[in-house]
């Protein structure tokens, strides 16, 4: 089982979009700063997340919502 997941920064309300088998694991190591992209802007929080049962699904769920349609989609859904 994966997990798509959206976070949020505190800091400036970026999002970031990603997949992951373990969620809380990889939520901490967004708030320690070992994701470079990341570390800037931490902390972060989840403010969504999805399950799926495969990798693909997983990376073209993450593509989806790194898309125009993704976005708008998050947005509606988010109240952003």
């Amino acid at each position: 089982m994966f997990f798509v997941y959206i976070i949020k920064s505190s800091i400036d309300n970026r999002l970031y979009k990603g997949f992951t088998l373990d969620l809380q694991k990889r939520l901490k190591e967004h708030n320690l700063g070992k994701n470079k992209s990341t570390s800037p802007y931490k902390p972060w929080k989840v403010v969504y997340y999805e399950k799926v049962e495969t990798r693909i699904e997983a990376r073209n769920r993450e593509k989806y919502f790194k898309s125009g349609a993704g976005r708008e989609y998050l947005k509606n859904i988010l109240d952003l």
